[in-house]
């Protein structure tokens, strides 16, 4: 396994310390959409402070090598320690999953032009996939695309519709992804990076959500007649669907990453209102029912550490880890959301309010269970898993004449 250096570990000092000390303060800002989320003006101001102090897009060193995963993963963990870090410090979805994908699949040329801008953090970007499900698009199965392109001589043309769209919305560079009309291409998906707005990216709609983190909402659009230069596709056409697996698992882990540093601050002020408030002649953490809960998050948040360091490790090693990244999502995301509700049910009426980042982060990590798949999709995909091998064990058994354990001699 992949050592963590002592350059990551520094960093992720820098980055709590800068989270804790310069960007808490900012968490009752009221630079706030109608939708709840940070404004732009406020994101620009953090991202101004962080660039000051050295942490602005700290996975990213400056001759543009990304840290290990393992590395990523201690420094992630740190930004998320407000809600409003991963913004500050340039580590936020899908900015974070989109700059990876550039990096690794991108020519010199597209990063130059869409990936600088975005390290820099000068602007925001989006990542196009999801389409709406009265429309019979693509969800949790991307085979369903219907978003489609078309050559058109030294352009592609792209038609379709998109739906929860996270940051489309005041966004510089989005990554479009449609189904090839183009028989060379057998169907298959194609990548385009185009520079935001434009005028054939139409938003229809950005709906209330459960969750308030992200610049820009979760919009839905219509692409009608965007044309984009060959040159702006995104590797090889047809390619997208493998492309996409590049940014899959590291994002899906990076999800884990951010949640779990701001449920960790969750439980810090869980376990500080448990000490400091007084019921029934003690302390609420010397009642059972109350430290039990509290217990039980340090063991949870001890699981999630070692969850996410394995899965980092194993993407480390140039596997795809799409089944490891599947279990990680599972048992992390389910294990914040009883982190996050523990700390609302001991802080009790205070826990549901806005007088601190619990309230926020329960209804983050509720949002979280579903996006970058949900835990049924997962849990679907890696029982999958085990039929599979199952039937290569079957035939394996078959080849040499030996019994199933489950069957008589």
């Amino acid at each position: 396994m992949t050592e963590i250096s002592r350059y990551a570990r520094d960093m992720a000092d820098r980055v709590e310390a800068f989270v804790r000390e310069k960007v808490v303060p900012f968490e009752s800002d009221p630079r706030r959409d109608h939708h709840g989320a940070p404004t732009d003006e406020l994101l620009m101001d953090l991202r101004a402070m962080a660039r000051e102090a050295g942490v602005l897009t700290p996975h990213i060193k400056a001759d543009g090598s990304h840290l290990t995963q393992r590395e990523t993963a201690v420094v992630l963990i740190r930004s998320g320690l407000s809600p409003l870090g991963p913004l500050a410090c340039n580590t936020m979805a899908p900015d974070e999953g989109n700059m990876y994908l550039i990096g690794h699949v991108g020519s010199p040329a597209l990063k130059e032009r869409f990936l600088k801008p975005l390290v820099e953090g000068r602007g925001r970007s989006a990542f196009f996939m999801t389409e709406p499900a009265e429309w019979g698009g693509a969800g949790s199965d991307p085979s369903m695309m219907k978003t489609t392109c078309r050559r058109d001589g030294d352009h592609w043309v792209i038609n379709g519709r998109k739906t929860f769209i996270t940051g489309a919305q005041g966004a510089m560079v989005g990554i479009v992804m449609a189904a090839s009309a183009e028989e060379d291409t057998k169907g298959g998906a194609c990548m385009f990076l185009v520079d935001l707005p434009d005028d054939a990216i139409r938003i229809d709609e950005v709906p209330d959500t459960i969750d308030s983190s992200m610049p820009g909402g979760h919009a839905t659009l219509t692409i009608d007649n965007l044309r984009v230069p060959a040159s702006q596709m995104l590797g090889s056409p047809g390619e997208g669907f493998k492309y996409a697996q590049v940014r899959l698992s590291p994002a899906r882990l990076s999800h884990c990453m951010r949640w779990l540093g701001t449920c960790m601050r969750a439980h810090e002020i869980a376990s500080d209102y448990a000490c400091r408030r007084h019921a029934f002649g003690k302390q609420l953490i010397e009642h059972e029912g109350v430290g039990f809960m509290l217990a039980e998050n340090e063991i949870l948040i001890k699981q999630c550490e070692l969850m996410i360091d394995w899965c980092a490790g194993v993407l480390d090693t140039g596997s795809l880890g799409t089944v490891e990244s599947s279990m990680a999502k599972v048992s992390v995301s389910e294990a914040l959301m009883k982190i996050a509700d523990n700390c609302v049910q001991v802080m009790g009426g205070t826990g549901v309010t806005e007088r601190t980042i619990v309230e926020q982060a329960f209804r983050e990590v509720r949002a979280f269970r579903i996006y970058d798949g949900p835990t049924e999709v997962h849990k679907w995909s890696l029982a999958k898993k085990i039929r599979r091998d199952w039937r290569k064990a079957q035939e394996a058994k078959a080849q040499t004449g030996a019994q199933t354990e489950s069957q008589p001699a």
